[in-house]
């Protein structure tokens, strides 16, 4: 959806539920699953909830991973901490200016970069690091992977086809 609507995963459904980019929850065992290629997928975790969120640039610019955190604070206790998967680095994602200068408004300078031929970027694990250090939350693992430079993973921006990752945490 690229949006910041929030899930609540423990909330009677009919079992398709609303579309969201992120979804929490309080109760253990209970899956949560964000689909991403280039995006990025973003697990949220306090002592007692769990949210995931699915972070592309528009989603970002909408709150995402703000109103992910926002949500795991009302439902949840204790600090958050914060998981960054596999998504496109700035090196292999080439970005408008016009739309560049809207993220970099939005969250600051260190969101801008430069691909590997130095053309203007996106650096989007930035621009989640910025969103989670507006909602103070410091304590983030970021596995560091590049979706578009490693043959493992699903690029849109590589392939010019569809194909996913699923991040899938699980409350324990």
């Amino acid at each position: 959806m690229h949006g910041s609507t929030v899930l609540d995963a423990d909330a009677p459904s009919d079992g398709a539920g609303p579309p969201a980019d992120a979804a929490v929850t309080r109760t253990a065992g209970r899956p949560l699953t964000v689909l991403t290629a280039d995006c990025a997928p973003v697990a949220l975790a306090c002592d007692d909830a769990l949210a995931v969120a699915h972070a592309g640039w528009t989603g970002l610019l909408a709150g995402v991973v703000e109103a992910a955190v926002a949500r795991l604070r009302a439902v949840g206790h204790g600090p958050v901490r914060a998981a960054l998967g596999p998504c496109i680095h700035p090196a292999r994602y080439e970005f408008g200016a016009d739309d560049l200068a809207r993220v970099v408004d939005a969250y600051g300078p260190t969101v801008a970069g430069t691909t590997d031929d130095g053309r203007p970027a996106l650096d989007l694990p930035a621009g989640v690091r910025a969103a989670l250090a507006r909602v103070d939350v410091t304590d983030l693992e970021d596995v560091d992977v590049c979706t578009a430079a490693s043959p493992d993973h699903f690029s849109y921006r590589r392939d010019g086809e569809t194909g996913r990752q699923a991040l899938v945490a699980v409350l324990g």
